[in-house]
């Protein structure tokens, strides 16, 4: 059974009083380490001004009180107040404090030290634990005090409302330069300066002709490696001056319409004026483009077909489920990695090299075959390469000697796939078009003079025929004026037929960019055939006739 307290006994407490040396608030007599922190938000004069009058005018207020001692002062020059993250004095502050060589901070108001009430409260809180106190002047509140939490928070609230406000003015006033065009965005960009002065954009002539190489190089067929490994070996810049160059950039360089002349405002946004963080703009809120709005680097046809050409390399795919490899990588090494297909299974080949008494050869095989055997794919027999590149070039040459139809089928799409021309198809369309109602005139008029009875259902449908060929006819000639008219046409016309001369083409060697320019794909069939096909439709069959290992 517990004791119970005696009745009638009187409790006694005795005061323990605290030892002086362990509390410093306490004591009366300890000599304060004062610190300050100030804080100007912009560059601008007026308030450059008064961040150089804060630091003074604390720096004298500390050492003229005999009970302070100064700390120094902590002072950030065109700083946001939303983030701590970026203030380095204030950090700086916050680390002396941690390590005993600050006791007080005095600070102009709330909004000098904070416009981030988490950041606020939260660093109020850090220092308050280690008995480090922030007054702030303008308020008369410090932070050690029982109820200064709910001031500072109130305050706190208010800065940062503030902050948020003029964040929205800001973005306003932006985004109507923006729709009218005016807003003068930061150009870091090589090949493009901005002048200071009228804020005009112009061109670097030797960074714009590192910008055009690019451009045709990608435009060749090189990848961005090769790319990479020419510029470094060229010894060009980065924009930044370095001399080693990231794919990221080069892709960057690529894709940025500012080297059309063109401008695309709020690509990206920040969420919030608090957090700052940066988003991509995937349509959540406003972009305007503004076109020729600066000099151009690179012409827009060039521009539309490395942004085509980016789009396609991009796009390869596996060609099995099951394939360790990424088959669908784009590959400039070799053409054929890219056109060479199993007729079988549709894998893309791959190139493998093999060296047998001494002697390196090059093969190509299945790559489904190759990664998942033979239930996968039966075409067990590689090709060995110098005979795939005959085969190749007997089949071209067998197809552009015969100069009809197939070389202008090539030539017109060729011209098609660099200009997009819509005018080009019509033309092949309204031509092929004419050349069947031709032949099916023809047969009617065969049969004719052939038959004994009645002629009259003949002729009427061969006038018929010849009707829709004058029609035909009519609308062939307006499309070939109109293509006469296009000096852009034209040239990219002259340029390609150029490609079938025989002094500037060859099938007698093969050759990686000729192949990669002509040919649209090569499928290997089961009897070990090579269907290729030609880019416009065309189609040629060749054996792998010859002896292979």
């Amino acid at each position: 059974m517990m004791n119970e307290p005696v009745k009638g006994t009187v409790k006694t407490v005795t005061k323990i009083a605290a030892n002086p040396a362990l509390s410093k608030k306490h004591d009366p007599n300890r000599v304060l380490k004062v610190a300050a922190y100030c804080r100007v938000s912009t560059d601008d004069e007026d308030q450059l001004n008064s961040y150089r009058t804060q630091k003074n005018y604390y720096s004298e207020l500390i050492k003229k009180n005999p009970k302070w001692r100064f700390a120094g002062i902590y002072a950030d020059e065109g700083i946001t107040g939303t983030m701590v993250k970026k203030r380095d004095d204030f950090l700086r502050m916050i680390e002396d404090c941690e390590k005993g060589k600050i006791d007080l901070i005095l600070i102009k108001s709330v909004s000098r030290y904070a416009r981030n009430i988490v950041d606020c409260i939260s660093y109020i809180r850090k220092l308050k634990a280690l008995g480090i106190g922030i007054y702030f002047e303008e308020q008369n509140i410090n932070s050690l005090t029982e109820d200064s939490e709910v001031y500072i928070g109130i305050y706190g609230v208010l800065a940062q409302s503030e902050s948020e406000n003029i964040s929205a003015n800001v973005k306003w006033g932006i985004s109507k330069r923006m729709q009218n065009g005016t807003y003068a965005c930061r150009i870091h960009l090589l090949g493009y300066r901005r002048n200071k002065e009228t804020k005009e954009i112009y061109i670097v002539p030797e960074e714009a002709e590192i910008v055009k190489k690019i451009f045709q190089m990608y435009l060749q067929g090189m990848s961005m490696d090769q790319i990479k490994n020419y510029l470094e070996a060229s010894g060009f810049k980065t924009i930044n001056g370095k001399s080693t160059w990231d794919k990221k950039t080069i892709k960057g360089i690529l894709t940025n319409e500012k080297y059309v002349g063109d401008i695309i405002y709020q690509k990206t946004y920040r969420e919030d004026c608090i957090s700052k963080k940066t988003k991509i703009n995937r349509g959540e809120i406003d972009r305007y483009l503004v076109t020729d709005n600066h000099p151009a680097i690179i012409d827009r046809e060039t521009f539309r077909l490395v942004k085509r050409e980016l789009v396609r390399r991009s796009s390869k795919r596996r060609s099995s489920s099951n394939a360790i490899t990424e088959l669908g990588k784009y590959s400039a090494k070799y053409a054929l990695s890219e056109l060479l297909y199993c007729d079988v299974c549709g894998s893309p080949y791959r190139r493998k090299a093999s060296v047998k008494k001494g002697v390196r050869r090059a093969y190509w095989r299945c790559l489904n075959h190759l990664e998942n055997g033979n239930e996968a794919c039966p075409q067990v027999k590689g090709i060995e390469e110098q005979l795939l590149h005959k085969a190749i070039c007997r089949g071209l040459t067998k197809c552009i000697p015969d100069a009809g139809d197939v070389k202008s089928l090539v030539v017109t799409m060729l011209a098609y796939a660099t200009s997009e021309d819509e005018l080009l198809i019509e033309k092949q369309t309204l031509e092929s078009g004419i050349q069947e109602l031709q032949n099916k005139a023809y047969e009617a008029e065969d049969m004719c003079i052939r038959t004994q009875g009645d002629k009259q259902p003949y002729m009427e449908q061969i006038k018929k025929y010849y009707a829709s060929i004058a029609q035909l006819r009519t609308r062939l000639e307006e499309v070939k004026k109109q293509l006469d008219n296009s000096e852009d046409f034209q040239a990219e016309m002259s340029r390609i037929d150029g490609m079938f001369n025989d002094e500037e083409i060859s099938f007698e060697e093969y050759d990686d960019d000729i192949i990669r320019y002509l040919v649209e794909s090569i499928r290997v069939t089961e009897e070990r055939k090579l269907i290729i096909n030609i880019k416009g439709g065309g189609s040629i069959t060749e054996d792998l006739c010859e002896k292979e290992d």
